[in-house]
């Protein structure tokens, strides 16, 4: 395919702050930029997703301050009219309650959803793809047309093993030499399950193997100061470690004996994916979008929902995993992303898609 034959995609989202979805935002745009595919971005200047996108995008910003801004709407119009996009893709509801574009001709709108939200504020696009199968059949049992209900899933980078004195060096900054390490990642929410992974640790032994064990919790929001809160009531404070939002998670990832998606409600779960891609032992609760992904016991283990004493228990299992046992976890995770959530293969899915989207407007 020739560059001029290729679609061109404009990708808007509302935030500033690097979040799951806004991360998977900046993956996709840098990757299709990677590859030469035409792309621009609308963003929020200054922000941390303006700041995070490859030089080689073609950026335009816009405040994003709500649905009702007409001065966001206006700025996306003239983004669209200096870029001559094919495609339009919109992210999490302020985008794309913002983006209104007319039926039947280019630009098409299509809104990407990564979770169970409310359809009233994305009936309005042209075309949806959800992020995993739960999500697609959502939609479409939602009375949005079948045909344009897509499916493509996430991808994660998969960087490289880091050396063994890098991760003892990043060990002992944390003040974690020697310890056995539990890894919690993410936005500090209550869907995210935090107190019941507290709770399930403080029922866990402080010490294994001879070693301490430690809980890194890596990220930040609202639920912090309560959270450290009940650390503290639960007597397990000095043992919890509180990093703030890290926008490299590979360090955090690889020196962690065991990672924990401790989610109440969870439509996906990129660290799920980040966890498998940094061969790094799984444990997670049955929540919507792991069961989607995780086979228990070849490729992670799960947990019950909402139950720390069962929480704590497969955690447990999980950090007496050894050798071969231990082994073949590990590599099954990462087979299952190189598999199925590669770059290459998420990529070639969403060109794909927008060739279709085009091509359905000018048979129309």
């Amino acid at each position: 395919m020739s560059a001029n034959d290729r679609p061109r995609s404009l990708h808007v989202i509302g935030g500033k702050r690097l979040g799951g979805a806004e991360r998977f935002f900046v993956r996709l745009v840098n990757a299709l930029a990677r590859r030469g595919e035409p792309v621009a971005a609308v963003t929020v200047a200054g922000g941390e997703i303006a700041r995070a996108l490859d030089p080689a995008v073609r950026q335009f910003h816009a405040p994003m301050f709500a649905f009702w801004d007409r001065y966001s709407r206006w700025k996306i119009a003239r983004a669209i009219a200096a870029f001559h996009p094919d495609v339009v893709q919109t992210y999490m509801g302020r985008a794309t309650r913002i983006v209104r574009l007319p039926v039947g001709r280019a630009p098409v709108h299509l809104a990407r959803l990564g979770g169970y939200y409310q359809l009233k504020g994305y009936r309005h696009a042209h075309a949806w793809v959800g992020n995993t199968l739960g999500i697609r059949d959502y939609l479409a049992a939602g009375n949005l047309p079948a045909g344009r209900v897509h499916y493509i899933g996430n991808f994660v980078d998969t960087p490289g093993r880091l050396k063994s004195d890098a991760i003892d060096a990043r060990r002992r900054a944390l003040g974690l030499e020697g310890c056995r390490v539990l890894l919690g990642l993410g936005r500090l929410h209550p869907n995210k399950g935090w107190a019941d992974l507290l709770r399930a640790f403080a029922r866990l032994p402080a010490t294994r193997g001879g070693a301490p064990l430690h809980l890194l919790m890596v990220g930040d929001g609202p639920l912090r100061g309560e959270l450290e809160e009940l650390a503290r009531s639960l007597d397990i404070a000095p043992r919890v470690h509180w990093t703030g939002w890290q926008n490299d998670p590979a360090p955090y990832y690889q020196l962690a004996d065991v990672f924990v998606c401790a989610s109440v409600h969870e439509p996906l779960g990129n660290v799920i994916l980040e966890a498998w891609a940094n061969r790094v032992p799984l444990v997670s609760t049955r929540a919507q979008g792991p069961l989607e992904l995780v086979r228990d016991g070849v490729n992670g283990l799960l947990a019950p929902l909402g139950d720390p004493a069962g929480l704590a228990d497969i955690l447990a299992a999980a950090l007496a995993l050894e050798g071969p046992v231990r082994s073949r976890l590990v590599e099954a995770g990462y087979d299952e992303v190189h598999r199925h959530y590669s770059e290459p293969a998420i990529v070639d899915a969403y060109v794909g898609l927008y060739t279709d989207l085009r091509r359905g407007v000018s048979a129309a």
